[in-house]
């Protein structure tokens, strides 16, 4: 290890000027993404790893959805039919596969410990598995159809969210507000749903 001027540096270098600065590009805490397809293809890059995918596998539904464990040391993947498949450190606590849904499967939330989860129906229903309880759920109600995703709380609630914007609280989970509450007729459609930490 040496420590130099900034001159001496350019000098060494044989840079024009001393007029520089070493950047590093921030990453925003973000080291890596995974990227599921409708086939279980599973791509991971940066930092996160592979830990398997459903890829050129025969699959009953096409998958909907992919959430990681809370040390990124695995994932779960989720089909319309109610599938899931664990990969890594990611434990299988049970699934929908092979029975009757009234709606397809859209989306799926870890719980905070990561020995559960919650998987979402276009109708609302709520199905839960591990340590995921059941607070309720939107389906038969106004707010049930088109439900696009569940967003769980860091103790044991969840909202579900439809396609219109309403924003429906269950267990723990706060409510502080939706886009009916704020947009008369709104013509939009909500397509997914993430929590800001608080």
């Amino acid at each position: 290890s040496v420590t130099v001027t900034g001159s001496q540096f350019a000098a060494a270098l044989g840079l024009k000027s001393d007029w520089f600065a070493v950047l590093s590009q921030p990453s925003g805490g973000v080291g890596g993404y995974w990227l599921v397809a409708a086939d279980g293809g599973v791509f991971a890059f940066g930092n996160a790893g592979f830990f398997g995918s459903m890829g050129g596998r025969a699959l009953n539904a096409p998958v909907v959805g992919m959430a990681a464990t809370r040390d990124a040391g695995g994932y779960w993947l989720v089909a319309a039919d109610g599938g899931i498949f664990s990969f890594g450190g990611a434990g299988f606590f049970g699934s929908m596969g092979g029975r009757a849904l009234n709606q397809p499967i859209v989306g799926m939330a870890p719980t905070p410990s990561g020995n559960g989860y919650w998987l979402v129906a276009a109708d609302g229903g709520i199905f839960s598995f591990g340590d995921a309880t059941f607070a309720g759920s939107t389906s038969g109600t106004a707010a049930g159809p088109g439900t696009v995703a569940v967003i769980p709380t860091r103790s044991a609630g969840y909202e579900v969210v439809n396609g219109a914007g309403q924003v429906s609280p269950f267990g723990d989970a706060p409510q502080f507000g939706d886009i009916t509450t704020f947009v008369a007729n709104y013509g939009g459609h909500v397509v997914g749903a993430v929590a800001s930490p608080g």
